[in-house]
């Protein structure tokens, strides 16, 4: 055949620790149909203050893969909630082979054509707080590119219908592709007429949507007369590829004939027909890709180049029957809440006889980042005494109905399902699918009583059954102790969970590492008490006569207090008003504090002087705005927040720089201020700032964040310099006569009676 190779990649993204689902970095991809193999190159590479990381740890980075929808992944071995079921996925971890730079490879043969996700982390780490800015942080960039290789025009098999092959010396294959409908019970692939070789040295080999692998559905032809391979309850809406393999080491050509047969459950004596009056009939996509590209029911089935067709008549081998399906009613609510109501339900009956068939449809892309969950309630006044059982089968693609009367079996060789069951004694039973597969699901209930030899059919015993089926966001919106989280990468929305308070877990339901409630009352009571601490600073403040500083300090207190009362993660939780405000309330005040402390060390307000005051004002005003703005660029930089600290530092190494020379003498003059002031109070701000960079963690925050509160509030009461005294040397002032300041008022002008450019003014001066 002839291959196409398509190459798709993808932006490089930084990747974190794995904390949760909600701190991975998903990539989407979609592998066209007829791909017979995908490459996926892993690129991860490090970098470290925009060069290359030469000095980065070496962390694994794990990488997840699956079709259909998201992985379900767990690599911190937390318990998943109750009745939550867990796909699997493909895993790969990737090592560095060299300094910077690592690239890996995952190859798959046959892939699923549609929907794939690659889902990449970090090895979770110790949960240290770094100030932003403060150090060059290392980042590990990946990014995967895929390759893909596709088969074009291969032959298409219409049921009923015969087509002649001749498999030349130098080939080894024959791929084909018949397209299976709705309420299709078997698909009989059929070789016949080999010739060219004795027995008939050819493998039979049928898969489901992708080519098919040497693990697939296969018969050996030499071995089976006739050479019929049949695949029961088939995929729904989905091709089945059909491989006619030689065996190794036979020499000459070799002519065959293959057929299909598509069993239609809805009339189970016979076949499909050869004929169709449109493609819409077999509910067929209009474009079968053959050569052509023409609908099935436009024109004849196209001969192949090696033989012609020849319609047959057909029969069905089996009396298989199948149920008709319910649909149900779609209601979108918004992102990822969804209903699925019943046709007159929700309570459904279930009779003896028969199964209750019915279909939840999920639209690709779009439903498949959320939780599939699935409800029920047996009613059991309706069971009129009887040790009757009501069972659930969940399959995807295709319904599965079993004519056992003795047991319930939701899966087969290749269909999985999910089982549910509810009776007298346990009357609720439910199940969570997270990130579902798209596409038709198909729950199938049946009720059978229970007798001293196992399970039979019930007798004019109808059971009633309340169905609830729903997409949610996350499983119980993870619950009180996590966030339900919209993520969205590129054009794709998904939903995780965000725990916290040392709850783990998918829906933040494993308990295994959370703070007790005494735990969360401590550190909560720790981080807005050790505030208190402010109050000695103010009372300096206040006996010194710095009003301005005392009511900064009383902001700062109020603030900070409330903001770590509404940041708690646990339940001990308490805000006045709305986070952001509280965050920003407590970063402005923590400043603020800063800024006004040091301006007034540096001592700009002269003494005498009362009309030069504002000098300090406008400073004061002057860091408070540049400090609104700092916080609003980056809340967490660390050189918007310590610029204007160093800016306050460098005005009062100024002022006291001018004292020195003026005074030709250092400035604070006594050694006393030094020793028992300034340096204690400097040494106890530095302790503070190196314990807020260095030692804080998620895990001793509440503690050291405490200590920090501490330390601050202590370095002020000792950096606050005293109140300012006049100099003795200057004496008392003598007094002017007449007015100290004059006060002129036009009594005219202020009662609106003149134009006060026409009237004479006058004047009243006061002392």
């Amino acid at each position: 055949g002839l291959f196409v190779t398509d190459y798709f990649t993808r932006t490089p993204r930084k990747l974190s620790p794995f904390r949760s689902f909600a701190s991975i970095e998903l990539f989407h991809f979609h592998i066209p149909e007829d791909t017979v193999i995908a490459v996926w190159n892993l690129i991860t590479f490090k970098e470290q203050g925009g060069t290359f990381g030469d000095q980065c740890p070496d962390h694994s980075i794990t990488v997840y893969f699956r079709s259909g929808a998201p992985s379900v992944i767990n690599p911190l071995r937390t318990h998943f909630p109750r009745d939550t079921a867990v796909p699997g996925s493909f895993a790969l971890t990737l090592t560095w082979t060299l300094p910077n730079r690592t690239t890996g490879v995952f190859n798959v043969t046959s892939p699923l054509p549609g929907d794939w996700f690659l889902a990449a982390h970090l090895p979770k780490d110790e949960g240290k707080i770094s100030v932003k800015g403060l150090y060059e942080e290392c980042q590990y960039l990946f990014q995967p590119q895929l390759i893909v290789q596709r088969l074009v025009n291969i032959a298409v098999l219409y049921p009923g219908h015969i087509t002649e092959q001749t498999m030349a010396s130098h080939n080894r294959s024959c791929l084909y592709k018949v397209f299976v409908p709705s309420y299709t019970s078997r698909v009989l692939v059929e070789v016949l007429r080999c010739r060219g070789a004795e027995g008939c040295p050819l493998w039979l080999r049928v898969r489901a949507k992708a080519p098919p692998l040497h693990n697939s559905t296969a018969l050996d032809c030499r071995e089976h007369t006739p050479c019929q391979l049949a695949l029961d309850l088939p995929f729904w809406q989905h091709w089945y590829y059909v491989l006619v393999e030689k065996h190794p080491g036979v020499p000459g050509t070799i002519s065959f004939q293959v057929t299909v047969q598509l069993t239609d459950c809805s009339r189970p004596s016979l076949a499909r027909p050869p004929f169709l009056p449109s493609s819409a009939s077999m509910n067929m996509p209009h474009s079968f890709g053959s050569v052509g590209g023409l609908p099935l029911g436009d024109s004849p089935p196209p001969a192949s180049p090696n033989g012609t067709k020849h319609p047959i008549s057909i029969t069905s081998p089996t009396g298989e029957q199948c149920w008709p399906v319910r649909p149900t009613l779609r209601n979108e609510l918004d992102t990822f809440s969804v209903h699925f109501y019943i046709f007159f339900g929700p309570n459904v009956s279930v009779p003896p006889d028969r199964p209750a068939v019915f279909v939840i449809n999920l639209l690709p892309v779009l439903d498949s980042g959320g939780v599939l969950n699935l409800e029920l309630r047996l009613n059991v006044s309706s069971l009129r005494g009887e040790n009757m059982t009501v069972f659930g089968c969940l399959n995807h693609e295709v319904p599965l109905t079993s004519s056992d009367n003795s047991s319930v079996i939701c899966e087969t060789e290749h269909l999985a399902g999910f089982l549910l069951s509810v009776n007298a004694t346990a009357s609720l039973s439910r199940l969570r699918i997270p990130y579902p597969q798209t596409g038709s699901w198909y729950l199938s209930l049946r009720s059978l009583c229970a007798t001293e030899h196992g399970f039979e059919l019930c007798t004019n015993v109808t059971a009633e059954v309340y169905l609830r089926a729903y997409l949610s966001p996350c499983i119980n919106d993870c619950g009180m102790y996590g966030q339900c989280k919209l993520l969205r990468t590129n054009n794709y929305l998904y939903a995780a969970c965000e725990c916290k308070a040392g709850w783990n877990g998918w829906g933040c339901t494993d308990n295994a590492e959370a703070f007790s409630y005494g735990f969360q009352l401590l550190s909560t009571l720790l981080l807005c008490l050790s505030n208190v601490m402010f109050v000695p600073p103010v009372a300096i403040a206040v006996r010194s006569h710095y009003l301005l500083e005392a009511a900064v300090y009383i902001f700062t207190m109020f603030f900070s207090t409330f903001y770590h009362a509404c940041d708690q993660p646990g339940i001990v939780v308490f805000c006045i008003m709305e986070y952001d405000v509280l965050q920003f309330c407590d970063f402005l005040g923590s400043l603020m504090s800063v800024w006004v402390t040091v301006i007034a060390m540096a001592r700009l307000q002269p003494v005498v002087k009362q009309a030069s005051a504002g000098r300090g004002i406008v400073l004061y005003l002057l860091g408070a705005m540049l400090l609104s703005m700092a916080l609003q660029m980056d809340r967490h930089g660390l050189w918007n927040l310590l610029g204007p600290s160093l800016f306050a530092l460098g005005i009062m190494a100024i002022a006291w720089a001018a004292r020195t020379i003026r005074r030709r003498h250092c400035y604070p003059p006594t050694w006393k201020r030094w020793a028992f002031y300034l340096c204690p109070g400097a040494l106890i701000a530095a302790a503070a700032v190196l314990l807020y960079a260095f030692v804080e963690t998620e895990e001793n925050y509440f503690y050291i964040h405490s200590i920090w509160h501490l330390l601050i509030a202590g370095s002020v009461g000792f950096l606050l310099p005293p109140r300012a005294k006049p100099s003795g040397r200057l004496g008392l002032l003598p007094r002017r006569k007449g007015c100290g300041y004059q006060l002129c008022i036009n009594e005219q002008e202020e009662l609106g009676l003149v134009d006060p450019a026409v009237a004479s003014i006058n004047s009243i001066c006061t002392s």
